[in-house]
């Protein structure tokens, strides 16, 4: 089922890594008139859009608030103790993530600069409804924006025919657990525009849009951005497993399945200096797959041409794969995994030996599971607390301090042919 590709005999500049086809600048084309229609139309096209895409029409577009109260109480004891524990962890890393206050640094005598961390103002939510109702990601956006203090958060996730209209009700639940009762029954690139561009009498613009989406959802990112801030344009989810041969097979071969059933995009990867660990785990993958739920979808994933067992020289070219891959979550499980996953340095998240799978992840280890996808690990870091939070330097100078630095920003500043810039220090003394 999955493709092996042999790295032994290559060095770095050759490697050929498996990736999704996430080709959001093709999705552009697409979701334009969709964006255009929503800022010129508002609602109007809103409720177009919905029945077009999602086969249903809400009966309003904002939720209820009571309807989100009734699914909370509709929850099962089990459940709910579940996305309590969920919030409870990830709010208690959250606190931490957001405790950076503001820091003065004195330069010389009466020349100060303060650097201040200032929460967005209004943040638009996106949680995805397709596939699977990630009442999870709810969570994880809204816990790490309550943590930064941002002032207005709104949800936006797809209305579902199944629930007359509205949002999954599990979604619609944890929302209300956390309090955010600003809700709206629309998805896909509608919903990016609607918070881009706000809709007079329905939804206020909002600073800053965040969560993951489909191919059409970061599009829409895309083609929004500067209108609106973004966190990531994520992509089809990813797990790369670095493994030796103290791994079990059916661990590695559980949590290679537990991502490929997110969606047929999604990428599983096998980095292991062991033929033999590879034989076993492809045996018990396929054993995995003939009995899983969402079977189709897992065979596409994996033997779609982003996944694969990448087969390595040794632990040193495995380490040096998986940084090269940057994948969105990565698994270390072999001997000593503490110290080979102190050498990884690019990765949305890091799971350490073979108690830390990924599942642990998406829902209760108390990290963030909005990560970056397709590489980007390399220059990106998840979704956090510090997604919500800009940096403002404050700078206040008195007339002592700016003489100190007078004559060398005149002189920077004519040097780059900026009379005008040298004129507003030499101002102060004409």
């Amino acid at each position: 089922m999955l493709q092996t590709i042999d790295l032994r005999p290559l060095t770095a500049g050759d490697y050929k890594l498996p990736r999704a086809d996430f080709d959001v600048a093709a999705a552009m084309a697409v979701v334009e008139p969709i964006c255009r229609a929503v800022r010129d139309e508002g609602e109007v096209a809103l409720r177009r859009f919905s029945a077009q895409f999602d086969q249903v029409v809400p009966p309003s577009l904002r939720v209820d608030p009571e309807l989100a109260a009734q699914a909370a109480a509709g929850l099962a004891p089990e459940l709910r103790q579940a996305i309590v524990t969920s919030i409870e962890r990830r709010r208690a890393v959250a606190a931490v993530e957001a405790d950076q206050p503001d820091r003065r640094v004195e330069l010389a005598p009466g020349a100060m600069v303060t650097i201040r961390r200032l929460p967005v103002g209004r943040v638009g939510l996106y949680v995805p409804g397709g596939l699977a109702p990630l009442a999870s990601s709810v969570v994880m956006n809204v816990v790490a924006a309550q943590a930064a203090k941002v002032g207005s958060i709104a949800v936006a996730s797809p209305p579902q025919a199944a629930h007359g209209g509205q949002p999954h009700p599990t979604i619609l639940a944890v929302c209300q657990l956390l309090g955010v009762d600003e809700i709206y029954a629309v998805g896909g690139a509608q919903a990016i525009a609607m918070f881009a561009h706000g809709v007079p009498g329905l939804c206020p613009q909002v600073d800053l849009v965040t969560g993951p989406g489909n191919v059409y959802v970061a599009a829409a990112k895309r083609l929004l951005r500067g209108r609106v801030g973004i966190e990531a344009e994520a992509g089809p989810t990813e797990i790369a497993v670095l493994a030796d041969d103290s791994a079990d097979p059916g661990f590695v071969a559980a949590d290679l399945l537990s991502q490929a059933e997110h969606d047929p995009l999604a990428s599983a990867v096998l980095v292991t200096d062991s033929p033999d660990l590879a034989r076993r785990t492809a045996d018990r993958l396929a054993a995995l797959t003939a009995v899983t739920p969402h079977r189709r979808r897992v065979e596409r994933s994996l033997g779609g041409p982003q996944s694969a067992v990448l087969l390595v020289r040794d632990l040193d070219q495995g380490v040096e794969v998986v940084n090269a891959l940057a994948a969105e979550h990565l698994e270390v499980i072999t001997a000593d995994a503490t110290a080979v996953a102190a050498r990884v340095v690019n990765a949305g998240a890091v799971f350490v030996g073979p108690w830390s799978p990924v599942s642990l992840g998406d829902y209760a280890a108390g990290s963030t599971h909005i990560l970056p996808t397709g590489g980007s690990a390399r220059h990106q870091s998840g979704l956090t607390a510090d997604s919500f939070l800009r940096t403002v330097h404050v700078i206040d100078y008195d007339a002592a301090a700016l003489g100190q630095v007078a004559r060398a920003v005149e002189d920077f500043a004519l040097a780059e042919d900026l009379p005008g810039h040298a004129g507003a220090i030499s101002a102060r003394w004409s």
